[in-house]
């Protein structure tokens, strides 16, 4: 079972994890990505997510296709949270059932990689001053957002 959502709401990684578990799997591994409160000697006060929903859907999908290529996976669960998110609060979730560690251990390393460098989500960084900055993941090598404040 592949799940992917693009959501507004707060994410919850005891409910993905639920939804992942299977009686025949032996591991669980996930990635938790949470606004932190500082970047480059900044402080940082909130993060702001824009995606393109269709075409960001159709590349986590393909994402957990190419995960089910190279490992054995049972569940895969991928969620992205768009808007505004506190720090602390998480902004990507991802959580992968398989039947050993490795596998889902390497499965959600890879699918955070492929994620960051080619879904078409897009970050503001908010700052305590008040000034903002879209930011481009380094992963990424699609063309930049222009900031528009």
């Amino acid at each position: 079972m592949d799940v992917v959502d693009i959501t507004v709401d707060a994410i919850s990684v005891e409910q993905l994890t639920q939804r992942v578990s299977s009686p025949s799997c032996g591991a669980i591994s996930s990635f938790l990505g949470t606004t932190r409160d500082n970047f480059k000697g900044k402080k940082v006060t909130q993060l702001e997510y824009e995606a393109y929903e269709p075409m960001a859907r159709k590349e986590m999908l393909k994402i957990c296709a190419q995960v089910r290529e190279r490992w054995r996976v049972e569940n895969i669960a991928i969620v992205h949270r768009i808007g505004v998110v506190p720090v602390m609060e998480a902004s990507v979730a991802i959580v992968v059932s398989s039947p050993h560690r490795r596998e889902s251990l390497e499965a959600v390393q890879y699918a955070i990689d492929t994620l960051k460098a080619s879904v078409p989500i897009w970050k503001k960084e908010w700052y305590e001053d008040g000034t903002c900055s879209w930011k481009e993941n380094s992963e990424c090598c699609g063309p930049k957002k222009s900031n528009p404040a």
